[in-house]
């Protein structure tokens, strides 16, 4: 689990690049999170998935090895929070909402993740497409 600390780059373009990890922490309330944190100009922000009580539809990995950073609202649809692709819509995401805080700053990160999900199956859809170029909306 110690590789899950390190932190990996996300260049946006030529002019912006962040840091940024994944992590698993239970809280003293006994509650997991699943959290990514952007690391930039000494500010970081950081995107909390808490798992929810039995009926939320709130799901985290909650230490589990196998499902290791995968967030997933019981419908279906899941994000894997240490996926690049996945970082990159938090942060577009949050930067389209305007909510990405000027100092250290803590988001919900279930406030995002419908937007993510679909972002995420768009560009991998667009990827599977021989002709479409990637971030192409989807045809008819």
């Amino acid at each position: 689990m110690r590789k899950d600390r390190r932190l990996r780059r996300l260049v946006v373009d030529e002019l912006t690049t962040y840091l940024w990890n994944f992590r698993q922490k239970k809280g003293v309330d006994g509650v997991w999170r699943d959290i990514v944190t952007l690391h930039r100009g000494g500010r970081r922000t950081r995107f909390v998935f808490r798992a929810g009580g039995a009926g939320s539809g709130r799901y985290v990995s909650e230490g589990d090895i196998w499902f290791q950073g995968w967030a997933m609202d019981g419908q279906g649809a899941g994000i894997n929070l240490r996926e690049p692709a996945v970082v990159r819509a938090l942060l577009d995401e949050a930067n389209r909402r305007g909510l990405l805080p000027s100092g250290d700053g803590e988001l919900d990160g279930w406030e995002f993740f419908h937007a993510v999900a679909e972002a995420v199956d768009l560009r991998r859809a667009a990827a599977a497409t021989p002709g479409v170029p990637p971030g192409s909306p989807p045809g008819p």
